[in-house]
Protein backbone atom coordinates (compact mmCIF):
# COMPACT_ATOMS: atom_id res chain seq x y z
CA UNK A 1 0.00 0.00 0.00
CA UNK A 2 1.46 3.31 -0.94
CA UNK A 3 1.96 5.90 1.64
CA UNK A 4 -0.02 9.00 1.39
CA UNK A 5 1.83 12.62 1.77
CA UNK A 6 -0.24 12.71 5.34
CA UNK A 7 1.25 9.27 6.20
CA UNK A 8 4.64 10.68 5.72
CA UNK A 9 4.49 13.70 7.37
CA UNK A 10 2.97 11.44 10.51
CA UNK A 11 6.20 9.45 10.19
CA UNK A 12 8.85 12.29 10.05
CA UNK A 13 7.32 13.81 12.78
CA UNK A 14 7.13 11.06 15.11
CA UNK A 15 10.65 10.13 14.53
CA UNK A 16 11.53 13.81 15.22
CA UNK A 17 9.05 13.67 18.45
CA UNK A 18 11.23 12.96 21.06
CA UNK A 19 14.03 15.45 20.51
CA UNK A 20 11.58 18.32 19.99
CA UNK A 21 10.10 17.62 23.72
CA UNK A 22 13.21 17.10 24.99
CA UNK A 23 14.06 20.68 23.08
CA UNK A 24 10.32 22.30 24.89
CA UNK A 25 10.64 20.97 27.97
CA UNK A 26 13.88 22.48 28.78
CA UNK A 27 12.86 25.86 27.67
CA UNK A 28 9.44 25.62 29.80
CA UNK A 29 10.28 23.27 32.60
CA UNK A 30 6.98 21.61 32.21
CA UNK A 31 6.12 18.35 30.79
CA UNK A 32 2.24 19.65 29.75
CA UNK A 33 3.37 22.99 28.18
CA UNK A 34 6.03 20.85 26.41
CA UNK A 35 4.10 18.45 25.14
CA UNK A 36 1.54 21.24 23.88
CA UNK A 37 4.51 22.80 22.28
CA UNK A 38 5.56 19.76 19.60
CA UNK A 39 1.92 19.17 19.41
CA UNK A 40 0.85 22.69 17.94
CA UNK A 41 4.35 22.14 16.34
CA UNK A 42 2.53 18.99 14.62
CA UNK A 43 -0.55 21.11 13.59
CA UNK A 44 1.76 23.77 11.79
CA UNK A 45 2.93 20.98 10.10
CA UNK A 46 0.24 19.38 8.59
CA UNK A 47 -0.96 22.58 7.03
CA UNK A 48 2.27 23.54 5.59
CA UNK A 49 3.68 22.73 2.18
CA UNK A 50 7.04 21.27 2.66
CA UNK A 51 7.91 20.92 -0.57
CA UNK A 52 11.15 22.97 -0.12
CA UNK A 53 11.88 21.79 3.22
CA UNK A 54 15.07 19.93 2.64
CA UNK A 55 15.30 19.27 6.84
CA UNK A 56 12.29 18.38 8.32
CA UNK A 57 13.79 18.17 11.49
CA UNK A 58 15.20 21.55 11.72
CA UNK A 59 12.42 23.03 10.53
CA UNK A 60 10.58 21.53 13.48
CA UNK A 61 13.04 22.23 16.09
CA UNK A 62 12.78 26.15 14.68
CA UNK A 63 8.64 25.83 14.90
CA UNK A 64 8.81 24.32 18.43
CA UNK A 65 11.11 26.69 19.84
CA UNK A 66 8.84 29.91 18.27
CA UNK A 67 5.67 28.38 19.76
CA UNK A 68 8.04 28.02 23.24
CA UNK A 69 9.38 31.78 23.05
CA UNK A 70 5.63 32.90 22.78
CA UNK A 71 5.02 30.96 25.59
CA UNK A 72 7.59 31.80 28.15
CA UNK A 73 6.68 35.40 27.42
CA UNK A 74 3.06 35.21 27.70
CA UNK A 75 2.86 33.29 30.91
CA UNK A 76 1.73 34.94 33.71
CA UNK A 77 -1.45 36.06 31.55
CA UNK A 78 -4.56 33.51 30.25
CA UNK A 79 -2.88 31.39 27.33
CA UNK A 80 -5.53 30.30 24.75
CA UNK A 81 -5.23 27.09 23.62
CA UNK A 82 -4.59 27.19 20.12
CA UNK A 83 -4.27 23.64 19.71
CA UNK A 84 -8.00 23.10 20.82
CA UNK A 85 -9.08 25.80 18.47
CA UNK A 86 -7.19 24.35 15.45
CA UNK A 87 -8.46 21.07 16.13
CA UNK A 88 -12.40 22.20 16.58
CA UNK A 89 -12.14 23.90 13.49
CA UNK A 90 -10.39 20.89 11.94
CA UNK A 91 -7.69 22.78 9.93
CA UNK A 92 -5.60 19.90 11.12
CA UNK A 93 -4.76 16.36 10.88
CA UNK A 94 -5.02 14.36 14.36
CA UNK A 95 -1.92 13.29 15.92
CA UNK A 96 -2.15 11.00 19.09
CA UNK A 97 -2.16 13.41 22.31
CA UNK A 98 1.00 12.25 24.89
CA UNK A 99 -1.06 12.41 28.22
CA UNK A 100 1.59 13.82 31.25
CA UNK A 101 1.61 12.54 34.66
CA UNK A 102 3.41 13.10 37.61
CA UNK A 103 5.99 9.90 37.33
CA UNK A 104 6.49 11.11 33.98
CA UNK A 105 7.01 14.78 34.80
CA UNK A 106 8.84 13.53 37.48
CA UNK A 107 11.66 11.39 35.45
CA UNK A 108 11.85 14.55 32.81
CA UNK A 109 12.79 16.37 35.58
CA UNK A 110 15.31 14.64 37.32
CA UNK A 111 17.17 13.80 33.39
CA UNK A 112 17.44 17.51 32.80
CA UNK A 113 18.54 17.80 36.45
CA UNK A 114 16.08 19.81 38.83
CA UNK A 115 18.55 22.29 39.93
CA UNK A 116 19.21 23.25 36.13
CA UNK A 117 15.32 23.92 35.85
CA UNK A 118 15.22 26.13 38.72
CA UNK A 119 17.83 28.11 37.03
CA UNK A 120 16.83 28.44 34.01
CA UNK A 121 13.92 29.43 35.11
CA UNK A 122 15.64 32.49 36.39
CA UNK A 123 16.31 33.38 32.63
CA UNK A 124 14.38 36.00 30.49
CA UNK A 125 12.87 34.14 27.50
CA UNK A 126 15.40 34.90 24.67
CA UNK A 127 17.93 34.06 27.10
CA UNK A 128 16.47 30.97 27.92
CA UNK A 129 16.10 29.73 24.57
CA UNK A 130 19.20 31.33 23.22
CA UNK A 131 21.19 28.84 25.98
CA UNK A 132 19.13 25.95 25.57
CA UNK A 133 19.51 25.90 21.41
CA UNK A 134 23.12 26.83 21.54
CA UNK A 135 24.53 25.20 24.68
CA UNK A 136 22.28 22.08 25.27
CA UNK A 137 21.84 21.25 21.64
CA UNK A 138 24.62 22.82 19.60
CA UNK A 139 22.71 24.86 17.27
CA UNK A 140 23.94 27.49 15.61
CA UNK A 141 23.97 31.20 16.50
CA UNK A 142 22.74 31.82 12.19
CA UNK A 143 20.01 29.49 12.75
CA UNK A 144 19.23 30.75 16.19
CA UNK A 145 19.23 34.24 15.09
CA UNK A 146 15.85 34.18 13.45
CA UNK A 147 13.82 32.46 16.15
CA UNK A 148 15.05 34.97 18.95
CA UNK A 149 14.70 38.01 16.45
CA UNK A 150 18.19 39.30 16.41
CA UNK A 151 21.34 39.07 14.49
CA UNK A 152 23.56 36.44 14.92
CA UNK A 153 26.08 38.50 17.04
CA UNK A 154 23.42 39.49 19.26
CA UNK A 155 22.25 35.77 19.95
CA UNK A 156 25.95 35.03 20.66
CA UNK A 157 26.32 37.33 23.19
CA UNK A 158 22.55 36.93 24.48
CA UNK A 159 23.59 33.12 25.53
CA UNK A 160 27.22 34.15 26.89
CA UNK A 161 24.92 36.44 29.05
CA UNK A 162 22.82 33.59 30.05
CA UNK A 163 25.78 31.14 30.26
CA UNK A 164 27.02 33.75 32.97
CA UNK A 165 24.16 33.82 35.04
CA UNK A 166 23.59 29.84 35.12
CA UNK A 167 26.83 28.78 36.14
CA UNK A 168 28.73 29.23 39.36
CA UNK A 169 31.47 32.40 39.37
CA UNK A 170 33.39 31.14 36.33
CA UNK A 171 32.51 27.48 36.52
CA UNK A 172 35.37 26.75 38.20
CA UNK A 173 34.25 26.96 42.49
CA UNK A 174 37.13 27.26 45.26
CA UNK A 175 38.57 24.70 47.48
CA UNK A 176 36.58 25.78 50.35
CA UNK A 177 32.77 25.83 48.57
CA UNK A 178 34.41 22.22 46.74
CA UNK A 179 34.60 21.08 50.30
CA UNK A 180 31.40 22.39 51.32
CA UNK A 181 29.62 20.67 48.44
CA UNK A 182 30.96 17.24 49.05
CA UNK A 183 29.64 17.43 52.68
CA UNK A 184 25.45 18.80 51.33
CA UNK A 185 25.77 16.08 48.81
CA UNK A 186 27.12 12.98 51.35
CA UNK A 187 23.79 14.64 53.69
CA UNK A 188 21.11 14.45 50.55
CA UNK A 189 23.33 10.83 49.79
CA UNK A 190 22.80 9.96 53.20
CA UNK A 191 18.67 10.78 53.50
CA UNK A 192 18.01 9.20 50.30
CA UNK A 193 19.32 5.68 51.43
CA UNK A 194 18.00 6.38 54.53
CA UNK A 195 21.48 6.04 56.56
CA UNK A 196 20.75 7.28 60.43
CA UNK A 197 24.52 7.06 61.10
CA UNK A 198 26.24 8.85 58.19
CA UNK A 199 23.62 11.51 58.46
CA UNK A 200 24.61 12.23 62.43
CA UNK A 201 27.95 11.73 61.20
CA UNK A 202 27.58 14.73 58.98
CA UNK A 203 25.39 16.82 61.52
CA UNK A 204 26.98 18.93 64.49
CA UNK A 205 25.41 17.61 67.85
CA UNK A 206 23.82 21.18 68.20
CA UNK A 207 23.25 21.84 64.95
CA UNK A 208 20.18 24.02 64.59
CA UNK A 209 17.80 24.50 61.87
CA UNK A 210 15.57 27.48 61.09
CA UNK A 211 12.57 28.37 59.01
CA UNK A 212 10.33 31.10 57.83
CA UNK A 213 6.79 31.60 58.07
CA UNK A 214 6.06 30.92 54.15
CA UNK A 215 8.63 27.38 54.97
CA UNK A 216 6.53 26.50 57.70
CA UNK A 217 3.61 26.88 55.49
CA UNK A 218 5.25 24.33 53.37
CA UNK A 219 6.04 21.58 55.32
CA UNK A 220 9.22 22.60 56.35
CA UNK A 221 9.92 22.75 60.86
CA UNK A 222 12.48 24.84 62.73
CA UNK A 223 14.45 21.94 64.69
CA UNK A 224 17.20 21.74 66.64
CA UNK A 225 19.70 18.58 67.44
CA UNK A 226 21.48 16.03 65.39
CA UNK A 227 19.23 13.55 66.05
CA UNK A 228 15.71 15.29 65.42
CA UNK A 229 17.17 16.59 61.94
CA UNK A 230 18.89 13.17 60.86
CA UNK A 231 15.41 11.65 61.89
CA UNK A 232 13.62 14.58 59.80
CA UNK A 233 15.90 13.99 56.83
CA UNK A 234 15.13 10.20 57.21
CA UNK A 235 10.83 11.07 56.77
CA UNK A 236 11.93 13.87 53.87
CA UNK A 237 14.28 11.14 52.09
CA UNK A 238 15.63 14.40 50.09
CA UNK A 239 14.25 13.26 46.53
CA UNK A 240 12.96 16.67 45.30
CA UNK A 241 16.60 18.51 46.62
CA UNK A 242 19.42 19.18 44.71
CA UNK A 243 22.69 20.65 45.58
CA UNK A 244 22.18 24.22 43.86
CA UNK A 245 24.74 27.53 44.58
CA UNK A 246 22.80 30.25 46.55
CA UNK A 247 25.07 33.66 45.95
CA UNK A 248 28.15 30.92 44.86
CA UNK A 249 28.18 28.72 47.93
CA UNK A 250 26.10 25.57 48.01
CA UNK A 251 23.27 25.13 49.54
CA UNK A 252 19.99 22.76 49.05
CA UNK A 253 16.88 23.76 46.37
CA UNK A 254 13.57 21.65 47.12
CA UNK A 255 12.05 21.18 43.83
CA UNK A 256 9.42 19.17 42.95
CA UNK A 257 9.39 18.32 39.63
CA UNK A 258 11.54 21.37 39.00
CA UNK A 259 9.19 23.94 41.16
CA UNK A 260 11.14 25.65 43.70
CA UNK A 261 9.90 25.36 46.66
CA UNK A 262 12.47 25.97 49.31
CA UNK A 263 15.79 26.83 49.36
CA UNK A 264 18.20 25.47 52.80
CA UNK A 265 21.59 27.69 53.19
CA UNK A 266 23.60 25.09 55.75
CA UNK A 267 26.81 26.39 57.33
CA UNK A 268 29.52 23.74 57.10
CA UNK A 269 32.53 23.83 59.43
CA UNK A 270 34.94 20.87 59.82
CA UNK A 271 33.02 18.47 57.57
CA UNK A 272 29.97 18.75 59.15
CA UNK A 273 26.72 20.77 58.82
CA UNK A 274 26.27 23.06 61.93
CA UNK A 275 23.06 24.97 60.75
CA UNK A 276 21.03 25.96 58.67
CA UNK A 277 18.24 28.50 57.00
CA UNK A 278 15.30 26.96 55.26
CA UNK A 279 13.70 29.43 53.35
CA UNK A 280 10.37 29.44 51.57
CA UNK A 281 9.36 32.97 51.67
CA UNK A 282 9.28 33.79 47.13
CA UNK A 283 10.33 37.46 47.77
CA UNK A 284 13.31 36.20 49.84
CA UNK A 285 14.48 33.57 47.11
CA UNK A 286 13.82 36.26 44.61
CA UNK A 287 16.49 37.98 45.42
CA UNK A 288 19.42 35.42 45.67
CA UNK A 289 21.33 34.58 42.91
CA UNK A 290 21.04 30.78 41.85
CA UNK A 291 23.55 29.04 39.66
CA UNK A 292 24.39 25.36 38.89
CA UNK A 293 28.22 23.90 38.96
CA UNK A 294 29.28 24.52 34.61
CA UNK A 295 29.32 20.65 34.06
CA UNK A 296 25.46 20.82 35.15
CA UNK A 297 24.47 23.37 32.45
CA UNK A 298 25.32 21.78 29.53
CA UNK A 299 24.08 18.41 30.20
CA UNK A 300 21.67 16.00 28.79
CA UNK A 301 20.60 16.57 24.92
Amino acid sequence: MNETKDDLLAEQFEQCRQHLLSVAYRMLGSLSDAEDAVQESWLRLSRTDMSDVQNTGGWLRTVVSRICLDTLRARGTRREDSLESLEAEGLALAAPRHRVNAAQEAEMADSVGLALLVVLDRLNPVERVAFVLHDMFDVPFDDIAPIVGRSSDTARQIASRARRRVTVGDGMPNADSLRKREVIDAYLAAARRGDFEALIALLDPDIEFEADAAAVLAGASPARGATIIANSALRFRAFSARVIYINGQPGIAVAPRGHLKLLLLPAVENGRITSGQIIGDKETIARFELTVAADTATQIR
